[in-house]
């Protein structure tokens, strides 16, 4: 629950420079401070259309919790939850204990959108019910991006145990995820990485606000998540496409 009105942050091309050298007046208007993962990722989310302007709703206080529970009942996330900080997670049958917790991929804080340089390819994607297949770079950048699908760096790689989070452009520059709400569950996404080849297959598709930060958080199992602007042309929401490794369909390195 939110203890307060939302307030405003505007994002636009003064996210050139580092967040902690943005000048209020210039671009932001804050009256608490969040943790630099949660706003590094909001200005992600809110700025994925490229260099247009988008106003998103950032709460100024939401209940974090720091202490693991185990999770016995599959959790159920609407669109009425995601209005704030999302408080659940995605679906998941194993219960995440404080040990297990500890070695799962920490993701890193984004940078501002138009201020690092393309990061190195580190594999390729191939999704053939909607016809992709190209380069994967690391890196979640504007940049980046604008050379195709970027993963997020700190959270899983292809195959390891956690969530593989990709973003990509629907409208821009090589779009590749221009038709992924025509993915459909049991629809393979393969990533080539380092000589292996791991395929997930679709769960389920989500549609949600710019504020949904659950989508880079990790699991125990091993998933995938894709996102990308939604709908076409449009930052206000965000299309997550939720997938689960295929062990029996992969080709990992030995």
């Amino acid at each position: 629950m939110l203890a307060s009105p939302p307030v405003f942050v505007r994002v636009g091309k003064p996210l050139a420079r580092s967040l902690e050298q943005l000048p209020v007046a210039d671009s932001v208007f804050v009256k608490h401070r969040w943790s630099s993962l949660s706003i590094a990722a909001l200005v992600l989310l809110a700025a994925c259309g490229g260099s247009k302007t988008a106003t998103v709703a950032v709460p100024t206080t939401a209940k974090v919790s720091t202490t693991a529970t185990p999770t016995t009942a599959a959790a159920t996330t609407t669109l009425d939850t995601l209005l704030g900080i999302a408080e659940t997670v995605p679906d998941t049958s194993v219960a995440v204990t404080e040990a297990a917790a500890e070695t799962l991929p920490k993701p890193e804080d984004p940078p501002p959108p138009d201020l690092s340089v393309p990061r190195d390819q580190i594999g390729a994607l191939s999704i053939p019910d909607i016809k992709i297949d190209m380069p994967m770079f690391e890196g979640v950048s504007l940049p980046t991006l604008d050379k195709g699908p970027g993963h997020w760096p700190g959270t899983a790689m292809p195959g390891r145990a956690g969530n593989v989070v990709i973003a990509g452009h629907r409208v821009s520059h090589n779009h590749p995820f221009r038709d992924i709400d025509k993915l459909k569950k049991g629809n393979e996404v393969i990533f080539t990485v380092n000589g292996g080849k791991y395929v997930y297959v679709v769960r389920e598709t989500k549609i949600v606000y710019p504020d949904a930060l659950w989508i880079v958080e990790q699991t125990p199992g091993k998933t995938a998540t894709l996102f990308a602007c939604h709908p076409k042309g449009s930052t206000r929401q965000r299309i997550v496409v939720l997938l689960d490794y295929a062990p029996n369909l992969s080709m990992p390195v030995a």
